[in-house]
């Protein structure tokens, strides 16, 4: 009877330290989120901008049909922005920004990770933007980095 226990116990023993790990990936790039939101509301394009990895990566918005239907033809599907870009429009605006984020998923092997996540995106308390966003990060020598950000968006209609 003790025989299957010993295993069991072996075993759990072994994958402790993995479920650690992931705890402190998922605190980690919950903390780059927090920091994202804060930079965001306040105003800080500086700080916005360093958390994402100084080089390469990609900002794709990509209109849902609902949203493509209002200006097909005026504007496209797919925009490719920028984190600076958008670094930029948070520093110099005046209007109050709140970006939130709900039904978060973190997958993450300890160096790379997804994370996805329903958004809202207030300006001066007003919805104007929502859909789903997915970040990938990478973890480099100073911690959890955003490599690129894709998300959907239906801006509030005309």
């Amino acid at each position: 009877m003790r025989a299957p226990i010993l295993p069991a116990f072996i075993l759990s023993l072994c994958l402790a330290p993995a479920a650690r790990a992931e705890a402190s990936d998922e605190a980690g790039i919950r903390q780059v989120m927090d920091a994202f939101h804060a930079a965001v509301v306040g105003h800080d394009g500086a700080r916005l901008a360093s958390l994402f990895l100084p080089d390469g990566g990609a900002w794709l918005n990509v209109l849902t049909d609902q949203a493509y239907a209002f200006v097909a033809g005026a504007k496209p599907k797919v925009r490719v922005g920028s984190h600076r870009d958008f670094a930029t429009f948070v520093s110099t605006t005046k209007s109050a920004l709140d970006p939130r984020h709900d039904n978060i998923r973190i997958v993450s092997d300890g160096t790379v990770a997804s994370v996805t996540f329903d958004f809202h995106f207030l300006i001066d308390g007003v919805e104007t933007n929502r859909g789903m966003e997915m970040w990938q990060l990478v973890k480099d020598a100073d911690g959890w980095r955003i490599a690129a950000i894709t998300y959907s968006s239906t801006p509030k209609a005309p």
